[in-house]
């Protein structure tokens, strides 16, 4: 069973570039509760488990966003030119 998310955590992940709320949501889903929590994290492995959790094929470019999320948490200085997801592309 899932518990229903927390509006200040929502918040915090909103503090990514290019996360909203449908993002944010889907971070929440997918166990990640601070921006923290990304650090040394796979993006393909959180893509593919969040297709799991959606039971279906999800859009290529939530993996851009989630490549961007974990440079975003893991870097203290990250490049403004690198925090754009589409940056982010194969």
């Amino acid at each position: 069973m899932r518990t229903a998310p927390d509006p200040l955590v929502l918040k915090e992940l909103r503090r990514i570039p290019g996360v909203g709320q449908a993002i944010a949501l889907d971070l929440w889903n997918l166990g990640l509760r601070s921006v923290a929590d990304l650090r040394g994290r796979d993006p393909q492995a959180l893509y593919a488990e969040l297709e799991a959790l959606a039971g279906s094929h999800v859009d290529r470019c939530m993996l851009y966003v989630l490549r961007q999320a974990v440079y975003f948490a893991e870097t203290p200085r990250p490049d403004p030119e690198r925090l754009k997801w589409w940056k982010w592309k194969d």
